[in-house]
């Protein structure tokens, strides 16, 4: 079913990655050289203090939450603010993602209640640890009292977050949604779990679709997206960064972890996606991979890319590289990075791929950035349990 609602313009944007602290570093970070040498990829120094009016309320704030409001501050600055966006609080919508949430909290707080009793357990476990604190924080910052819901699909969460938002906006629910996501997962059991389980790279080093790829790196940080309906956002002169054209969202319905052979799933997401969108796959003219460095799953998303758009058709990039694998932060990571894309009129390279796997037939950018002229750009996320999540991401015309 091709899409017959109103259009959808993304009118702010906001970063914290370990690749950079807002969008211009973030930029500057997926152009530069990989991040190598552990099996987590942290932001370093992080000093949540700028983001909030006092200290307390910081550390009130786990470091998931800290991320999300700082990402949403330059977003929400970008699009000008909610007084200029001008959309009634009740017709702004906040849809956020995350994998895990507050998890940093919870470990904190179950190991000093093993060492020194419940009644040290802080009373604002809860609300640092639930999966909602980021959204609601968000919501409640900017006065935002439309829709309010956390989406958490693992690995797909905040591109069906955006997704989402933007048939919100394209079915006439609301005007204006705050989306995106935020992860801070690297706890040391977390760690711990997902290289038990083999998904964590033994050597430090996420190489996606390289030869020589043995796992991903674990990331962290928040991306901020303001969408608003388009003519909206025209009267008002807003600078618009991109359109959401199309989204989709789909199972596999086959494994836990692993994907199904051929990356089946994925390939009915992306036509699905295509098929909301209006476009053809040749419309397509670059395509942001999952991207993990893990031997089963780029080897399905890259038999998948091929099933849809052909064999070295169209430009394949993951940020994965620099980024590390953010979970459920990923896909708000990967749409800025799409978006900072066309702007900048440049592709990022692949960051620590140096060798395509051989019996990969796509057309990775590898060794540098590579110009282009910029048109729609396809968005893919792949979770565990099995979740798919595909959206394109338009130049504004």
């Amino acid at each position: 079913m091709t899409r017959g609602g109103r259009r959808v313009a993304v009118t702010g944007l906001g970063v914290v990655a370990p690749a950079g602290i807002g969008v211009v570093d973030f930029w500057s970070g997926l152009l530069g050289p990989g991040t190598t040498g552990g099996v987590s990829s942290e932001i370093d120094d992080w000093d949540p203090s700028p983001y909030f009016d006092s200290p307390k309320h910081a550390r009130r704030a786990d470091r998931v939450e800290q991320f999300a409001l700082a990402a949403a501050g330059e977003a929400f600055d970008m699009a000008g603010g909610t007084d200029a966006i001008g959309v009634d609080p009740a017709r702004f919508g906040t849809i956020f993602a995350t994998g895990v949430g507050g998890l940093h909290s919870l470990e904190e707080q179950i190991l000093l209640r093993a060492e020194k009793g419940d009644r040290r357990v802080s009373p604002f476990l809860v609300p640092m640890m639930m999966v909602n604190a980021s959204g609601a924080a968000i919501s409640m910052r900017y006065g935002l009292r439309g829709p309010l819901e956390t989406i958490c699909t693992a690995c797909a969460a905040s591109t069906h977050a955006i997704g989402y938002a933007a048939r919100l906006i394209e079915w006439g629910i609301v005007d204006a949604v705050a989306t995106g996501g935020t992860e801070a997962a690297g706890t040391t059991t977390a760690l711990a779990g997902f290289g038990n389980m083999t998904a964590l790279s033994n050597s430090g080093v996420s190489r996606p679709f390289d030869t020589d790829r043995d796992g991903f790196v674990m990331g962290e940080g928040a991306a901020v997206l303001v969408l608003e309906e388009w003519n909206h956002a025209e009267s008002r002169g807003a600078t618009i960064l991109g359109e959401i054209v199309g989204m989709a969202s789909n199972a596999d319905a086959h494994h836990i972890t692993a994907p199904p052979p051929g990356g089946v799933g994925a390939i009915a997401c992306m036509r699905t996606a295509l098929d909301h969108a209006g476009l053809d796959a040749s419309a397509i003219e670059q395509v942001n991979a999952h991207g993990t460095s893990t031997p089963l799953n780029d080897a399905a998303e890259a038999a998948a890319i091929t099933e849809v758009f052909g064999a070295h058709a169209v430009p394949v990039v993951s940020t994965k590289g620099v980024t590390g694998h953010a979970l459920g932060a990923a896909g708000a990571l990967e749409a800025a990075a799409s978006l900072l894309s066309i702007g900048h009129e440049l592709i990022p390279p692949t960051a620590n791929t140096t060798t395509v796997d051989p019996e990969m037939t796509i057309d990775l950018v590898i060794g540098g950035a590579r110009p282009w002229k910029p048109g729609p750009v396809m968005s893919n996320n792949f979770g565990f349990g099995g979740h798919n999540g595909s959206i394109i991401i338009a130049p504004p015309t």
